[in-house]
């Protein structure tokens, strides 16, 4: 046994490297150099812990996030570029009277946003009165003028925030900046959460570590009596995101997932007559209230930036109106400004009488022509001109100012350079950020416990009783002496944060476990564009499927021929070449592009799509883009597409088995149905036909993965009556055209108004004759000729799901 540096007696010494730079606020050692209490209990049991546990415990966490699909995007050219979600395995500790202590000071400042919110778009007081220069408003590209005297329905502007702060070398906290208008994080804790429970599951520290879950259902709740308070109607809630490009799309899906919201993009609402109405399967429902995860510059395209292409036309209408209310509201960028934070602590005497509770990060603001610039500093709230800059009572020469740098500048030149540079510059005071225990791994299966710099974002909700914060969750964690390195673009990771208590917390009970009854919830309103997005997933799988079928036959028959010149292979290759794949490719590019889109997709409905799918497909392509490296022509070839198979195979089984049969597997399987009937009667119009080259038929059963029944049911050589009796005809037969045609009655059957006045609907009115067709058919009367015109017909149905359900 050793000691440990820290006090604690362990196996191994896992913090014999931790060394606490002087000067540095540190979460495992306080000011005096003495551990802090919360982490003590943790720190001995961590240190009993071999490599081996080690490894394997983070792995199983590594492994979570793994198979829960978190990621984040990187940016790149490749929009579907994801990375690994960078979890720091362990958590940043805090006691929860010092988490009280700083709620209670984020209370103030929340309270105190919302009111210069208010003033900003209301009676413009703060500017009136000098306490905000005219200019940092008015300049700043997130202060939206269309907002200025919109009162947003709820009385509220804030009801969303996050703060990021940090500990001062004395320890107290103080706020490094404020998210309004979009903060991101929320959901990833979470998935944290989960990471950390799965690296440490003990009763300690698990029954000691409060929950984050009652912070979103009180959020949930607050939003829903946002929707629709005052209308006589019910109206919908939704999460307004970006897209699948944005950085943060995973946690957008992952929220709307987890409170059971839409996820909606802007084309999938319309603005008419003041309202906004989302497209749904069902027709236009109204809109009452959006989350909304996009820069509010972007949310309108009529009256914010003419450019956007992720924004609603009339979006803003639809608030001035008070039909739509908005968390956070549009314009709340602006208190994002790094400036902002110059002037809070002023404002919050003028406003309330008080000082902050956790103070700024020192900050100042130079601002105008040289004649008239001046700075303001947090701590006297100055203004001055440049002729008196050289007399500021503190160091401007180690920062970097926004359009221009102080760094290096002799306080006599200020005046100088504001001269020179004084438009719209900020400065902050330099900050060493606090470290936190972390992992440092050694490069030979081992590491180490290393203090890294660290922030910590805390996020307030508000509610029907106030601000509510989650306990812990989220912290950025930056690489080892670089604290500037803090996001995860940038190499940064995330850590779970415990807030403890000294006590095992109870488990409070909710409304719905006091309640013995229960309501089953319906699966929810199914937009458009998630509808045409599953639609067209069921259509590429499908698409896939069937041509890498037709390639594997084809190199099956080249193994067996060696003939390139073979009537059958030049019939396939020309057959396939009409549908853009090239053979003299072993594995098609145009094959893996099939792959692609319906990887994308998959991922605009990723809050309706399994997990273990988008996981699949990404397999599938990683699989297929691998073997275009090595892939031979021939039998290589041949088993390579058998491998491809078996995947897809897998991806259709796990929609099959386990996607809930809502709209949504409807369309998905309605696209693979359509799509399917589509690819048989293409098959059999080409290879079934009287003039196909000798070994056709046996290629079309092939194709058809009907060997086996074919030989059971008709035991003769394959005949062209066989063949379409069985791939045609047979109402039994999954790869069948009739069977696929009756699912697209049944998926249609089962659609909104699959029936109008005591009559199918036009779909059903297009599917059903089809059916009665070929269910009256004999095989002599399938020619060539009328299976092209049922792929004509199958096209006109296509058509009219999206003109009925998908626009």
């Amino acid at each position: 046994m050793t000691q440990s540096p820290t006090g604690v007696s362990a196996q191994r010494d896992l913090f014999a490297a931790y060394r606490q730079t002087p000067g540095v606020a540190d979460e495992l050692f306080d000011a005096s150099g003495q551990m802090r209490p919360v982490w003590r209990r943790f720190v001995e049991r961590f240190s009993r812990l071999s490599p081996e546990d080690i490894q394997a415990r983070f792995e199983r966490g590594n492994q979570y996030l793994r198979d829960a699909g978190v990621f984040y995007r990187q940016y790149s050219n490749d929009p579907l570029t994801e990375r690994d979600w960078p979890l720091s395995h362990i958590p940043v500790i805090l006691h929860e009277e010092e988490w009280e202590h700083i709620c209670e000071g984020l209370t103030q400042r929340a309270d105190l946003l919302e009111r210069v919110m208010a003033d900003l778009y209301g009676p413009g007081q703060l500017v009136s009165d000098g306490h905000l220069p005219a200019e940092l408003i008015a300049r700043s590209p997130q202060w939206l003028r269309p907002m200025v005297g919109v009162q947003p329905r709820g009385g509220h502007y804030l009801h969303f925030i996050a703060f990021e702060i940090g500990r001062s070398p004395d320890g107290s906290w103080f706020v490094l900046g404020d998210r309004t208008q979009a903060p991101s994080g929320a959901g990833f804790a979470l998935e944290n959460r989960m990471a950390t429970g799965r690296i440490f599951p003990e009763r300690f520290p698990r029954a000691h570590i409060h929950r984050l879950a009652g912070f979103f259902s009180a959020f949930r709740d607050a939003m829903e009596d946002l929707a629709s308070p005052s209308f006589k109607h019910p109206r919908v809630s939704g999460i307004l995101t970006p897209g699948p490009s944005n950085d943060t799309y995973y946690e957008h899906t992952y929220i709307a997932r987890y409170l059971g919201m839409m996820l909606l993009e802007g084309e999938d609402i319309v603005v008419e007559n003041g309202e906004a109405m989302v497209r749904t399967i069902e027709g236009l429902q109204p809109l009452g209230m959006l989350w909304r995860r996009i820069d509010a510059s972007f949310a309108d395209p009529l009256e914010f930036n003419p450019h956007s292409q992720i924004g609603t036309p009339g979006l803003m209408e639809a608030v001035r109106t008070g039909h739509l209310a908005m968390a956070n509201a549009l314009g709340s960028g602006v208190l994002e400004m790094r400036a902002m934070m110059a002037f809070m602590p002023r404002i919050s005497e003028v406003l309330t009488g008080a000082s902050l509770r956790l103070p700024n990060i020192a900050t100042w603001w130079c601002g105008g022509a040289a004649e008239r610039a001046y700075v303001h500093d947090n701590a006297q709230n100055m203004l001055i001109s440049p002729a008196d800059a050289v007399n500021l009572p503190f160091d401007l020469g180690a920062t970097t100012a926004l359009g221009g740098e102080f760094r290096g500048t002799a306080m006599g030149s200020i005046a100088d350079w504001l001269d020179r540079e004084g438009d719209r510059l900020v400065g902050q005071e330099a900050v060493t950020l606090s470290t936190t225990p972390a992992w440092q791994e050694d490069g030979a299966g081992g590491g180490s416990v290393v203090p890294k710099p660290m922030t910590v974002r805390v996020f307030a909700a508000r509610t029907s009783s106030g601000w509510k914060f989650m306990k812990g969750g989220y912290a950025r964690i930056g690489r080892s002496g670089d604290s500037t390195a803090l996001a995860m673009q940038r190499g940064g990771s995330v850590a779970d944060v415990w807030v403890v208590s000294d006590r095992p917390l109870t488990r409070h009970a909710t409304q719905s476990d006091r309640d013995e009854s229960y309501l089953r919830v319906s699966p929810g309103t199914l937009p458009a564009r998630a509808a045409d997005n599953l639609f067209w997933l069921g259509r590429y799988v499908e698409r896939f499927e069937d041509a890498a079928r037709l390639v594997r036959a084809y190199h099956l028959r080249l193994a067996a021929t060696d003939n390139r010149g073979d009537a059958r292979l030049k019939s396939v290759r020309a057959y396939l070449a009409g549908f853009g794949i090239n053979l003299e490719e072993p594995l098609p590019h145009a094959l893996i592009a099939r792959i692609v889109a319906a990887r994308g997709c998959a991922m605009r409905v990723r809050d309706r799509f399994s997990t273990d799918g988008l996981l699949a497909l990404g397999d599938l392509l990683k699989t297929a883009r691998r073997m275009t490296k090595t892939v031979q022509p021939g039998d290589d070839c041949a088993r390579a597409m058998s491998v491809l198979v078996r995947k897809i195979a897998g991806i259709s089984g796990l929609v099959h088995e386990n996607m809930y049969r809502s709209s949504g597997w409807r369309f998905l399987s309605f696209g693979r149905a359509l799509e399917r009937a589509d690819a048989v009667a293409a098959f059999l119009a080409e290879f079934a036909d009287p003039g196909a080259p000798d070994g056709s038929l046996d290629l079309a059963v092939e194709v058809g993965d009907s060997i086996i029944t074919h030989q059971r049911r008709y035991r003769v050589e394959t005949s062209r009556n066989a063949v379409v009796d069985l791939l045609a005809l047979d109402a039994d037969n999954p790869r069948a055209l009739l069977f696929q045609i009756r699912e697209l009655r049944r998926h249609a059957e089962a659609l909104p108004h699959a029936h109008e006045h005591g009559r199918p609907s036009a779909l059903l009115r297009a599917i059903l004759p089809l059916e009665a067709g070929l269910a009256c058919a004999a095989p002599q009367d399938v020619s060539s000729q009328r299976l092209i015109e049922i792929r004509a017909e199958l096209a006109g149905i296509s058509d009219l799901l999206s003109s009925i359900y998908l626009r």
